[in-house]
């Protein structure tokens, strides 16, 4: 397992790095000005790690509840990852549109971008920092 100290290296770097590609690339692929979009970035990110945590609390505990155990089948991480992937878009889609002035089927398109970034992002960091900082 990993050490509280690797763990907080990894969210910060992930953060950190995934802020500074995601913000010059949303400004360039949407039009908007990089000030705009950096505090969008910032905005999901902090939105991303707080419902990162209440939503594994509640789903922990709704597998708690519902079948006992926290231990996650193949069928149980997709619905998971759905399931996370869906809160954030309903939080966070009405903030974009809010703060750009676009409607709700644009910003709409803009989250799922967003989303499929980080999702490849995600791959390739994860994997990246496994090389570099492999688990002791």
């Amino acid at each position: 397992m990993r050490t509280t100290k690797d763990r907080i290296r990894h969210t910060l770097g992930f953060e950190i790095i995934g802020l500074i590609i995601f913000a010059p690339l949303a400004s360039l692929v949407f039009g908007y000005d990089l000030q705009l979009m950096g505090v969008i970035a910032v905005v999901a990110s902090i939105i991303a790690t707080v419902w990162n945590f209440f939503y594994n609390l509640l789903f922990d505990h709704a597998m708690l509840r519902l079948r006992g155990d926290v231990r996650k089948t193949i069928l149980i991480r997709v619905i998971h990852a759905l399931l996370f992937e869906g809160g954030l878009l309903l939080l966070f889609m009405p903030m974009i549109a809010w703060y750009l002035g676009i409607t709700l089927w644009e910003a709409f398109i803009m989250d799922i971008a967003m989303a499929t970034f980080y999702v490849v992002y995600a791959f390739i960091y994860n994997w990246i920092y496994d090389k570099v900082y492999p688990i002791p």
